[in-house]
């Protein structure tokens, strides 16, 4: 038996897909069908950030509007880039969620599901080299030469 991945999440042979999740799920190389990659957005952790982005532009807001001293035009740009730093920093750290799925004997199936895009990377190598080693091997008869 070939083993083309070995991981602490997941198992890829010549013939069978295992993911050691809870439950662990397996399927045979050859029932898969039309196997995709599909990228999601993770879901929304604390929203830590946009608070502190809010939380300066409302004391940019009172400061400007109370104040008027050159220490609050200073400190105005300041709050702005902090909010704004804030509210990209959430954006481009939550956590993506990569997937494959599968047609297996009929059914819509997700063979595996992770976070880390490196591990998910390797594993979707591992599994289309399975699957492209498990097709049939043509005798060569019905080549066409141009």
């Amino acid at each position: 038996m070939r083993t083309y991945y070995r991981g602490t999440d997941a198992v890829v042979t010549d013939g069978h897909f295992v993911w050691l999740g809870a439950p662990a799920r397996t399927a045979l190389i050859r029932d898969l069908r039309n196997v995709r990659r599909v990228h999601r957005a993770g879901p929304r952790g604390l929203a830590r950030p946009l608070h502190i982005a809010f939380a300066a532009l409302v004391v940019t807001a009172a400061g400007w509007t109370t104040l008027g001293t050159p220490a609050v035009y200073i400190s105005a740009p300041l709050c702005a880039a902090i909010a704004g730093m804030s509210t990209a920093a959430y954006w481009r750290l939550r956590p993506q969620r990569w997937e494959l799925l599968a047609t297996y004997r009929g059914t819509e199936m997700t063979l595996y599901a992770t976070t880390d895009v490196r591990v998910f990377n390797q594993v979707a190598r591992a599994l289309r080299r399975a699957v492209e080693d498990t097709r049939p091997v043509s005798d060569g008869h019905h080549l066409v030469a141009a």
